[in-house]
C-alpha cells in the first residue's frame, strides 16, 4: 500500500519505532515532535493520513485534529494513553476516525492505519441518494440533510449512517460494524461503536435521548428504522 502518513509524535522513542515500523510495512512517513509542527508538515499537503498523539506540545492533538478537520477529511487516527469512554467521545468530536491505545503494537497499528485507509478509499456504491426518514443522503457528495438542512458529519459518522441505512430493520451487531466500518473486528472495541452511535444521533436524531432513526437492540447491536 503506497500511503504518505504524517506521524505526529513527541515522545523520540515511540516516534522512532513507529515510524520504523510503519515503513517497514511499505508506508511513506514524515515526522512531527510537537502540535504546532505537525500542522504545518500537514498545510503542506499530501498526506494520506495523519497518526496524532493526543498529549503533544505546544497544541495538543485535539487541537491538531479540529484544525485538520477545517479543511480536510483525511483519515485521522488518535494515539492515546489513556481510552475511557469520554476520550473517545473527545476525540471522535474533534473529528478523529480511530483511536489506538498505548502502549501498542506496531502490527495492531499497522492494521489499523490499512483499515483507516482502506474505508477513505471505499466508492459510494451505485446508489445517488439514500433516505432515512426526514434524513436524506448524498453518497456521491457524501452531504446529508435532514428537513434540508445540512448535517455535519465526520467521515466515520456519514460512512456509519450509510451502512445502518443500507440495512434499513436489520440488527447489525457491534462486531459487525467494526468489520464495515473500522475494517477490523478482534482489533476492535466496541465501545467505538456505541459513542460513534451516540455522536450520530446527537447530530440527526429531533430527540437524542430517545432515538426514532437509529435505534437500539438491547443485546444484539443497532438498526435503521424502515
Amino acid at each position: 500500500m503506497d500511503a504518505r502518513i504524517l506521524l505526529v509524535e513527541d515522545d523520540p522513542s515511540i516516534r522512532e519505532v513507529t515510524a520504523i515500523g510503519l515503513r517497514n510495512a511499505g508506508f511513506s512517513v514524515d515526522t512531527a515532535v510537537d502540535g504546532q509542527q505537525g500542522l504545518e508538515r500537514f498545510g503542506a499537503g499530501g498526506f494520506d493520513l495523519v497518526l496524532l498523539d493526543v498529549m503533544l506540545p505546544r497544541l495538543d492533538g485535539l487541537e491538531v485534529c479540529r484544525a485538520i478537520r477545517r479543511t480536510s477529511t483525511v483519515p485521522v487516527v488518535m494515539l492515546t494513553a489513556r481510552a475511557d469512554t469520554i476520550d473517545v467521545v473527545v476525540g471522535l468530536e474533534a473529528g478523529a476516525d480511530d483511536y489506538v491505545k498505548k502502549p501498542f503494537e506496531v502490527p495492531e497499528l499497522v492494521a489499523r492505519v490499512r483499515a483507516a485507509l482502506r474505508r477513505a478509499g471505499r466508492g459510494p456504491g451505485d446508489e445517488d441518494e439514500l433516505r432515512l426518514g426526514p434524513v436524506a443522503i448524498d453518497l456521491a457528495g457524501r452531504t446529508v440533510t435532514r428537513d434540508g438542512r445540512e448535517v455535519a458529519l465526520t467521515r466515520t459518522e456519514f460512512d456509519l449512517l450509510v451502512e445502518l441505512t443500507r440495512h434499513a430493520g436489520q440488527v447489525l451487531s457491534r462486531d459487525v460494524l467494526l468489520d464495515r466500518i473500522w475494517g477490523y473486528d478482534y482489533l476492535g472495541d466496541s465501545r467505538l461503536v456505541d459513542v460513534a452511535i451516540q455522536r450520530l444521533r446527537a447530530k440527526i436524531e429531533a430527540d437524542p435521548a430517545t432515538p426514532e432513526l437509529v435505534v437500539t437492540v438491547r443485546g444484539a447491536g443497532y438498526k435503521a428504522a424502515r
